[in-house]
């Protein structure tokens, strides 16, 4: 009996019970569409977030406060750290510790609202530098002006806003020379940013720039600084300047073993590195939680299967009596299982991709956020083969069992 014999037979089992056969590959449908939609918007967010980190340029280097983390148990830990002062922005800033930075902003963090004349409004504020972040980021004051250097020497009372901010406080209104109020101090409003939406990790129409000596002084009432980020000349002096920031720090916190550094550096190449690890972890362990679909897809085919086997017991007996080997048994069924499992496989494929473009336009429409569709090929190669194997593994207990059967018995069983 040949394989494509084989094939005939299983097929022609598998449609004189069709109901039957599509409620067994369900399990199979469920678990393999829902590893795809995990691949995907696993993809998608990847996809995401390294076209934010992109954003900052690869010759942008970021100094953060506290050990680096190596578990999401640390990252409380790095937020609550202190170790970033004055005194390692100053020391930055001198050529002869580091040549090849070019410019050097500290970064804070202020969580709170902003309120004018009885409208409120929760923005994202921070307080750093207009010209570093336009030049970073490449956001430009349309209205009005950007504050200096002289305001943040003076610590003076003055703040960017986004688009968005304006809109919210002051409507139709000129809001150039108004005073906003940030946790009960004033702020002069000098500077409005264009409608940008979302750049980097942060949204220009949400934004509220104040000076950062402004922020750490009055706002937080703190003497350290949530991160540094500097820029070095070129993406080609990064590693060295890297090397430059650390012996620099350790100088100035009076460290001689690294392991006891109470800093960290990242550099856009790791921070890509960082996020592609996670979210491949990430995805990795919600898969293989929707896995355990599968498992119980896998216990339904064989189930299936066992009855399907004995309700045709006379047929493989007239197989048998006929000069069917247990082989020629064994493929048939096992074919059936496979088949079985491979539908589900492709159903299950197709299903995942539309939800996941689906998710994908959904997240872009509500959020806002660049979020891309993303459909790995290597998904399409998983699914095929996780839903086949799935069909081996679990079709061939059955399979057996109906190999194994006698003629003579199977011809009696009624």
């Amino acid at each position: 009996m040949t394989l494509r014999d084989s094939l005939s037979t299983a097929f022609k089992g598998l449609r004189a019970t069709k109901s039957r056969s599509g409620l067994t590959i369900l399990g199979i449908v469920i678990g393999i569409g829902s590893i795809i939609l995990m691949m995907a918007l696993g993809n998608g967010a990847e996809q995401l977030i390294l076209n934010q980190i992109g954003g900052l340029g690869a010759e942008t280097i970021v100094v953060r406060p506290g050990r680096e983390p190596t578990g999401p148990t640390d990252v409380g830990q790095t937020l609550a750290a202190d170790s970033l002062k004055n005194r390692d922005v100053e020391a930055l800033r001198r050529t002869e510790n580091a040549p090849h930075l070019v410019e050097v902003m500290p970064v804070l963090l202020v969580p709170g609202s902003v309120s004018f004349a009885g409208e409120t409004y929760q923005p994202t504020i921070i307080g750093g530098a207009v010209d570093f972040f336009s030049e970073a980021f490449g956001v430009y004051v349309e209205q009005g002006v950007s504050f200096g250097e002289t305001d943040i020497r003076q610590n003076a009372s003055v703040a960017v806003i986004g688009s968005e901010v304006k809109e919210e406080l002051f409507g139709a209104s000129d809001a150039l020379g108004e005073q906003i109020t940030i946790k009960g101090r004033k702020f002069r409003v000098v500077g409005i940013y264009p409608a940008t939406g979302q750049v980097s990790f942060f949204n220009v129409d949400e934004l509220v720039l104040v000076p950062y000596t402004t922020a750490q002084q009055y706002l937080l009432q703190i003497d350290y600084y949530h991160e540094i980020i500097v820029k070095a000349e070129s993406a080609e002096y990064v590693d060295r300047s890297v090397a430059d920031i650390k012996a620099t720090l350790r100088e100035t916190h009076t460290i001689e073993n690294p392991e006891d550094d109470d800093f960290f550096v990242a550099t856009q190449q790791g921070l890509i590195e960082q996020v592609q690890v996670i979210i491949g972890t990430l995805t990795l362990f919600l898969s293989s939680v929707v896995a355990i679909a599968l498992v119980v897809g896998g216990i339904g085919v064989m189930n299936i299967m066992l009855v399907s086997v004995t309700e045709r017991t006379r047929e493989i007996g007239l197989r048998k009596a006929l000069g069917a080997t247990e082989r020629n048994i064994l493929t048939q069924f096992l074919l059936e299982a496979i088949i079985l499992t491979g539908i589900g496989g492709l159903i299950g494929i197709i299903l995942g991709a539309t939800l996941a473009f689906v998710a994908s336009f959904a997240i872009t429409r509500v959020s806002g956020l660049d979020w891309q569709f993303a459909f790995p090929l290597s998904a399409v190669f998983l699914g095929l083969g996780v839903s086949t194997a799935v069909g081996l593994v679990f079709g061939l207990y059955p399979a057996r069992q109906a190999s194994k059967k006698s003629p003579i018995e199977a011809l009696r069983y009624e």
